[in-house]
């Protein structure tokens, strides 16, 4: 017996001594790098996620562009504002690609727009921006409806009379409730219990998928899925999102075909009909859950998360808040409705919304992407099928494009004469074939809520609070930490 088990102790690390020479091998292939461990890869150098931070450490050893492996799966890792400019934008169509995870691959079968690629992912991706325009992005029907919903959470901090809150559960219902009206057809009032459930599993889908059990689990699938943990979380949240989704479809079918379509679903039940006897399209019920689940998820968290962190840095500095308001109220009268095309009336307050967007940065290193042919980038050559993760932190905070990049000064966005001005290393949305699919939602959105709110109130800290916690919560969005402040009616 004592004998078997020395000769199995000998063939494990045999094993991972066979290993760690294989991976030095695969090295010579890609840029250089921190050392990979046998099985685990970095991911103890990482500490078990992909922290843009800690990534801009490795860049300062290895170069703007570096190998880390999670796992036995090598990653190539761009920092700064050039590199990540030239694999997105210059070579946008070699990097067009999303690699399969067994977390992508649970969540959505390869189906929707986020986590799939090929043929699929240009027809829907295709699908999406033509029936948000055909909704009326960008046009006065899609501003009306924010703008109702700016107005209803006015009146809903209006309501609390200055008394302490957490602004977070009013500000993501006004939220979701925009893009509900966009994908379902419909707003839902604020007592909703399903609302809430919705809105609670889109929570758990955002909290925990960047998180190191969810890093774990693509690395071990087969341990993961037997074992409790968060991780759990992210499925548990899909699936009720997309039982809620089919309800609605079911709904749509019951109600029975407007003559124009109101909403996403109309226009995807229209165009399954259009193709069913094309072999070729990719139109289908499962293809259509995925797309109203992305468009809802990514329309509700991303323009909360940053309306959140709008409202924590204006109330740690009063004096740009104050300049805020004095700029709306000397070019808005009280009654005014502020729209989108506004926003050039009023420079600082721009200068001030897209200074949130950079150093919030709540895309933190973005979703991978991946080469789907042979190229290179700065000297180096990228394989066919090479893994590719753009740090976005690393272009919002280089230091040669901002003038104090770990800084709030909304000075980045102005010149001397205090016109706003646009910055090539802005990159909040990330960009080319692969660039966020409701960034101008999302930036009317940010416009029209910041300048309801700032022009209704005053936001302060409650009595006898000194300070926040501005610590950021890592996910698939990087959050703040819930806090309280008082909504003053101006």
């Amino acid at each position: 017996m004592l004998l078997l088990t020395q000769l199995l102790i000998t063939l494990f690390f045999a094993l991972l001594m066979a290993h760690y020479f294989k991976l030095q091998w695969l090295r010579r292939k890609y840029p250089p790098g921190p050392t990979p461990l046998p099985i685990i890869g970095n991911l103890w150098t990482l500490g078990f996620v992909l922290h843009h931070e800690i990534l801009m450490q490795l860049a300062k050893t290895y170069g703007n562009i570096f190998t880390v492996w999670l796992g036995h799966k090598p990653v190539v890792v761009l920092n700064g504002c050039q590199a990540v400019r030239d694999a997105l934008i210059s070579h946008s169509e070699e990097l067009v690609g999303r690699p399969t995870t067994p977390t992508s691959e649970e969540l959505t079968k390869g189906k929707g727009v986020v986590f799939s690629s090929g043929n699929n992912w240009k027809q829907q991706r295709r699908f999406v921006l033509m029936t948000l325009r055909n909704l009326g992005l960008g046009k006065k029907s899609v501003e009306v409806r924010i703008q109702e919903e700016a107005q209803s959470l006015v009146e809903f901090f209006a309501m609390q009379r200055g008394k302490s809150l957490d602004p977070a559960p009013a500000i993501i219902q006004s939220v979701a409730n925009v893009i509900s009206s966009v994908v379902f057809g419909h707003r839902f009032s604020r007592d909703d219990k399903e609302f809430h459930q919705l809105i609670e599993a889109n929570d758990n889908i955002v909290n925990n998928l960047n998180s190191k059990w969810a890093m774990l689990y693509d690395i071990f699938p087969w341990l993961m899925r037997q074992l409790p943990g968060p991780h759990n979380n992210i499925f548990k949240g899909n699936a009720f999102m997309m039982e809620f989704v089919k309800k609605e479809m079911k709904s749509h079918k019951e109600n029975g075909m407007s003559e124009e379509p109101q909403d996403v679903i109309d226009f995807y039940q229209t165009k399954i009909s259009q193709d069913s006897q094309d072999i070729t399209s990719s139109f289908d019920e499962h293809n259509m859950i995925r797309i109203v689940a992305e468009l809802f998820g990514g329309g509700t968290e991303s323009t909360t998360t940053t309306l959140r962190w709008a409202i924590l840095y204006l109330v740690n500095q009063p004096e740009i808040q104050e300049k805020v308001q004095e700029e709306l109220s000397a070019v808005f009268s009280e009654s005014q409705v502020i729209q989108y095309q506004d926003r050039n009336r009023v420079p600082y307050t721009n200068a001030v919304i897209h200074e949130i967007l950079r150093i919030s940065n709540i895309a933190s290193v973005g979703l991978a992407r991946q080469a789907v042919k042979d190229t290179s980038l700065q000297g180096f050559n990228i394989e066919k099928g090479s893994l590719i993760i753009a740090n976005l932190y690393s272009s919002l905070y280089d230091p040669d494009h901002w003038e104090t990049p770990h800084q709030f000064n909304p000075g980045h966005f102005l010149d001397m004469e205090g016109n706003f001005i646009q910055k090539e290393a802005f990159l909040p949305f990330s960009a080319g074939h692969r660039v966020c699919l409701g960034e101008q939602l999302a930036r009317i959105e940010l416009f029209i809520f910041f300048t309801s709110l700032l022009r209704a109130f005053t936001f302060r800290l409650p009595e006898g609070v000194k300070n926040v916690n501005m610590d950021p919560i890592f996910g698939a969005t990087v959050q703040p930490h819930h806090y309280q402040i008082c909504a003053v009616p101006r």
